[in-house]
């Protein structure tokens, strides 16, 4: 009877850490190739495995190494989360730690069916069950939520969230596993079974809470982005109506240059010919509609945030190259640069004239984007430690640009970098197509 139960033991543990690491796996974005990240999970689940050899098989009744070693066990299970991870934060750490949980929801469901059964074939046949039911229905009910959040909400940290998994943990392994097991005493097997529906509702509530707010910030920016987007093709509606206007009045006097012109040439005028022609270039020029690029929203962007640099006398710099058809979304693009010009033209509106001046290099092609902008700056910029990029002073409920730019350069997976020199600030985001 007692091989019988280590036997079950060994077997029941092994499928939760085997299933901890396809639910890790799973859910997490990968730093490293899929045949690496098998590999170092791999790993993992030997090692946990070893420790529950020593703990369960050679050690059996010492309670001490069994608390130390799920201790170990513990560290070991979260760190392989972290290092597979792309990002490695918060959110990884709250996706790691909630693996856990599920994983002993199908360790208490194999103990539960032994206690009520005694079969160790049906205990372990539920065990696999209630795993892949799990897994399943987090996969595809909350799954996409999981990685949304790698994509968006980047400056919020989860490590108030992380204590939900670390207390439904300590919960359940107080109740089935340690000081006492479920086997010492079944009455806490109603317990069991209700935290464990308590646990799994939870989740499921909190995760669509989050995701229902996130997408309500993201509709705000939408909405900043396209009230933007109408308001440049006011502007730009106006400089068109305007040019056609004061082009009919040129063309209408052209009849009278045309007769000056030639009363000109008859007295060799000549310099005065030339003056007269110079006003009608002139004319021509600032009736000109300026053109940055051949995608229309970009370009209403572009224009709007350039009339709004004029109208604090800012010197607004632009080497622009970018294609009609955008390998970006031509919404999230034309946002990230309203983003990035906005903060730039506050940052230097309320400097001296010959300091107001904003450099901007925006490539967009099919092989690769590069948006690169500098700009003088006097108060001190304070970095967000956990993004890397300045951080807003003006509350919580400001900065979510700048966390909309991270969000984009993360979705294509470019590299952002910014940082201050001899009172310069410089943000360069490059991401590669090829």
């Amino acid at each position: 009877m007692v091989i019988k139960m280590v036997y079950f033991k060994d077997i029941s543990y092994m499928l939760s850490h085997v299933f901890f690491m396809v639910f890790i796996y799973l859910f997490l974005v990968h730093r490293y190739s899929k045949k690496a990240t098998l590999c170092i999970c791999f790993i993992s689940c030997s090692v946990l495995n070893l420790f529950d050899f020593f703990k369960l098989n050679l050690f059996p009744d010492s309670r001490l190494i069994y608390l130390f070693s799920t201790l170990i066990q513990i560290v070991i299970s979260q760190c392989t989360g972290l290092f597979i991870s792309k990002k490695r934060d918060s959110r990884v750490l709250f996706i790691s730690l909630s693996a856990s949980n599920y994983v002993i929801v199908g360790s208490i469901t194999a103990s539960i069916l032994y206690i009520c059964t005694g079969s160790i074939h049906l205990a372990l046949a539920g065990n696999i069950l209630m795993h892949l039911t799990i897994l399943l229905i987090l996969h595809f009910k909350i799954g996409n939520i999981f990685h949304k959040f790698f994509e968006r909400d980047l400056g919020k940290s989860w490590w108030e969230l992380c204590l939900i998994p670390v207390f439904f943990f300590c919960s359940f392994s107080c109740l089935s596993f340690f000081p006492f097991t479920l086997y010492e005493f079944p009455e806490n097997i109603l317990v069991s079974i209700f935290l464990m529906i308590t646990m799994l509702v939870s989740y499921v509530v909190v995760l669509r809470y989050l995701d229902s707010e996130a997408k309500k910030v993201e509709g705000y920016w939408k909405n900043v982005m396209f009230e933007s987007y109408i308001k440049g093709l006011e502007s730009q509606n106006y400089l068109v109506e305007h040019a056609e206007r004061n082009l009919k009045i040129l063309r209408h006097d052209m009849r009278h240059y045309s007769m000056m012109i030639n009363s000109l040439l008859d007295q060799k005028a000549y310099d005065e010919i030339r003056k007269i022609a110079g006003h009608i270039n002139e004319v021509v020029d600032e009736n000109k509609v300026e053109r940055y690029c051949e995608n229309l929203v970009v370009n209403t962007i572009l224009l709007k945030m350039t009339a709004q640099a004029k109208s604090f006398q800012i010197t607004l710099n632009t080497d622009i190259l970018i294609s009609r058809q955008l390998p970006v979304n031509e919404y999230e693009f034309a946002l990230v640069l309203a983003n990035l010009l906005e903060n730039a033209v506050f940052s230097v509106k309320e400097l001296e004239q010959g300091k107001r001046y904003i450099h901007a290099k925006i490539h967009c092609t099919s092989e690769y984007l590069l948006i690169d902008m500098s700009n003088e700056y006097e108060k001190e910029i304070h970095f967000d430690s956990l993004t890397g990029l300045p951080q807003s002073e003006k509350g919580k409920s400001h900065g979510l640009g700048m966390q909309s730019v991270l969000a984009f350069a993360d979705k294509l997976g470019a590299n952002i970098d910014c940082y201050c020199e001899n009172n310069l600030f410089r943000i360069i985001l490059f991401a590669d197509f090829d």
